[in-house]
């Protein structure tokens, strides 16, 4: 099968709550599967700017990951997209980090929050 093809298919991901209905019953207000992956796309820009990472989606079934020298990947889920976003970067993404964890956060590393 070619590449398209498989991308073409898609699969719901555990996240998503078009895969698992039950799981997000209680949930008051509407989601749509696009609206899902719009609000995930927006929070893995900010979590993987501190990298130079920059995430699109692609399809609605892959994310395309482009490192700030032109480097790309496209994976197929978020599992996937940690390892792809370490290759383009050259660097280990320790979520612990202190400058990391200050930059989310928006304050300057080693001041109280």
């Amino acid at each position: 099968m070619c590449a398209l093809c498989g991308v073409l298919g898609g699969r719901g991901y555990w996240s998503d709550s078009a895969a698992a209905p039950a799981a997000f019953a209680g949930r008051t207000e509407p989601q749509t599967r696009l609206g899902e992956r719009q609000a995930r796309t927006r929070l893995l820009n900010r979590v993987l700017k501190h990298q130079g990472i920059r995430v699109k989606d692609w399809s609605g079934s892959s994310y395309l990951l482009t490192s700030l020298t032109g480097r790309t990947a496209i994976v197929g889920s978020i599992g996937e997209l940690w390892a792809a976003a370490e290759r383009l970067s050259a660097r280990t993404i320790d979520p612990l980090d202190e400058a990391y964890l200050a930059t989310l956060a928006g304050v300057s590393p080693g001041t109280a929050p």
